[in-house]
C-alpha cells in the first residue's frame, strides 16, 4: 500500500478515532497522542492492510485497545472517563444551561457504567455505529450488546429521572 492509498483509507475515520480516544481518555493532548500513535501504527502495518476488508473496524478496534492499555497504565492512573459535546446555539441561554447540566450529568453517569456498557454505548450513540459494526470492534454477540447498550441507556435515564425528581441526586 503507497502513501496516497494508505491516506485515502484512513484519513475518512480519523476523526472517528479522535473522538473514540477523546470519550476513553478524555484529555486532549492524551487523545491526540493516541490517535497519532494508532496512526503509527497502520502505517507500521500498510503492508499487511492490504488484504484487510475493513480498515476502520482494525482501526477502532486498535483506538479501544490503545487507550484501554493507556488508562491502565501506571502513567494514566490520573485520567478518567468522560463525554461532553453538546452545544445548541440557537437556543436560549437558560435551555443552553440546562441542556449543559444535563449533558454533565449524563458524562458523571457514565463515568460509573460498567467498561462495556460505556463503549457499546459510545460506538452508538455517540459514534453512530451499526450494531453489526459494533459486533465486530468489540467481539460481542447481538443480543449482548443489545443488553449492555439497553442497561447503560436504562441506568442513565433512571439516575436523571432521580436527579430531576430530587435535587441534587
Amino acid at each position: 500500500m503507497k502513501q496516497a492509498e494508505f491516506l485515502n483509507a484512513v484519513m475518512p475515520f480519523k476523526d472517528k478515532l479522535y473522538r473514540l480516544a477523546k470519550r476513553l481518555l478524555v484529555s486532549t493532548e492524551e487523545a491526540e497522542d493516541a490517535t497519532q500513535e494508532v496512526l503509527l501504527k497502520l502505517w507500521s502495518k500498510k503492508s499487511a492492510m492490504k488484504g484487510y476488508n475493513n480498515v476502520e473496524a482494525f482501526a477502532m478496534t486498535m483506538t479501544k485497545n490503545f487507550c484501554l492499555d493507556r488508562l491502565k497504565s501506571k502513567q494514566a492512573g490520573n485520567l478518567k472517563l468522560v463525554h461532553s459535546n453538546y452545544s445548541d446555539d440557537s437556543s436560549s441561554l437558560q435551555t443552553q444551561l440546562e441542556a449543559r447540566d444535563s449533558a454533565n450529568w449524563v458524562q458523571r453517569i457514565m463515568e460509573e457504567l460498567p467498561e462495556q456498557q460505556k463503549m457499546v454505548l459510545q460506538l452508538r450513540d455517540v459514534e453512530q455505529y451499526e450494531y453489526h459494526e459494533i459486533e465486530a470492534l468489540l467481539d460481542m454477540k447481538p443480543t449482548a450488546i443489545r443488553v449492555a447498550l439497553s442497561r447503560a441507556r436504562k441506568t442513565i435515564r433512571e439516575k436523571l429521572i432521580q436527579k430531576h425528581s430530587y435535587g441534587n441526586g
